[in-house]
């Protein structure tokens, strides 16, 4: 019964994207002139497809992993590492050069170089903590603004026109999203989904705790690892392709979790990917529609998820 009742539900989020997804699409369109709409249409729903699935499924197999729903990967400093590296490559090399020129090597850049130094560090992080989520936040918040000191050092003697440049790349936006990165992302999200399809498939047995995990069966420290190494390329891909959202995992995983109630991940990473994309289309079209793209899609999320995870904390800290 339960299952059925999840998959109503499920079937009613699919019908809700797609009428959010028509909107979007043909809305105030002029038929003369449809495949220019469609030709830059198409790539931002493509674009939001792709960040909602990584961004909503690498927050829930995170949350699942340190056994808490209102912590995600970016409260870790993730994208103050994206902001960092981005800088970097722009302060040493110059916004001309073809590291940040190029959009396919500047794209695989950002995402090795994340992937590879979040990996390093959050990997040694969780070791030396023992997985306890109080150190991690704290010594997450800590590199976070070191982070961000070290970016805000990099742009305050930074040329101004160089930082003219850099600027546009550093804030979220759906506006300008380029057709051939994407198709690029989406082979990617493809091939990690395949290859962790396996780990994502016991994810409902970690979510009861070590203990019982390896009394079931599970190799757990293995799964751990190569499952915090497929958060953080998810993480990079959405965030080198789009720009750092900070709070739109946590909207879109807790969402998902109270419209379903369940602790199947397979119902939740579809469910989260789902809200994920009604949510980014109607940010969107709030920053199209009202706000003629003066406000970047990233400040409304950031308010709404800001908000959102006070009420979580007050929520949660009444259930004690």
């Amino acid at each position: 019964m339960k299952a059925l009742a999840h998959k109503k539900r499920i079937l009613i989020l699919v019908l809700a994207t797609m009428i959010f997804w028509a909107f979007y699409l043909f809305y105030d369109i002029n038929f003369k002139f449809f495949e220019y709409y469609m030709s830059i249409r198409l790539p931002k729903l493509g674009a939001i497809l792709i960040t909602a699935f990584c961004i909503g499924a690498a927050t829930l197999v995170f949350q699942t992993i340190i056994n808490n729903t209102i912590v995600t990967p970016c409260l870790l400093g993730m994208n103050s590492l994206y902001l960092v590296i981005h800088t970097t490559i722009v302060f040493f090399l110059g916004s001309t050069s073809v590291f940040a020129s190029n959009k396919y090597i500047s794209f695989f850049c950002d995402l090795v170089l994340m992937g590879t130094m979040a990996t390093i560090i959050y990997s040694y992080l969780f070791r030396v903590t023992k997985f306890n989520v109080l150190y991690v936040l704290l010594a997450g918040t800590v590199m976070a603004t070191f982070f961000l000191s070290l970016q805000s050092t990099m742009v305050r003697i930074m040329d101004p026109n160089e930082y003219e440049t850099l600027l546009a790349t550093l804030v979220a936006s759906f506006s300008h999203v380029n057709a051939d990165i994407l198709g690029i992302a989406f082979i990617l999200v493809v091939f990690l989904t395949l290859f962790y399809k396996k780990e994502l498939e016991v994810l409902d047995v970690i979510a009861l705790g070590k203990e019982r995990a390896i009394n079931l069966g599970v190799d757990y420290d293995r799964v751990i690892s190569k499952l915090l190494l497929g958060v953080t390329l998810f993480i990079a891909i959405a965030t080198a392709l789009v720009g750092p959202i900070s709070f739109l995992g946590l909207i879109i995983a807790n969402l998902a979790r109270q419209i379903l109630k369940t602790y199947k991940h397979s119902y939740l990473t579809l469910a989260a990917a789902l809200v994920g994309m009604i949510v980014l289309v109607c940010g969107q079209l709030i920053v199209e529609r009202i706000f003629d793209l003066a406000i970047p899609i990233s400040v409304f999320v950031n308010i709404a998820g800001g908000i959102y995870f006070l009420y979580l904390l007050l929520a949660n800290k009444g259930n004690q």
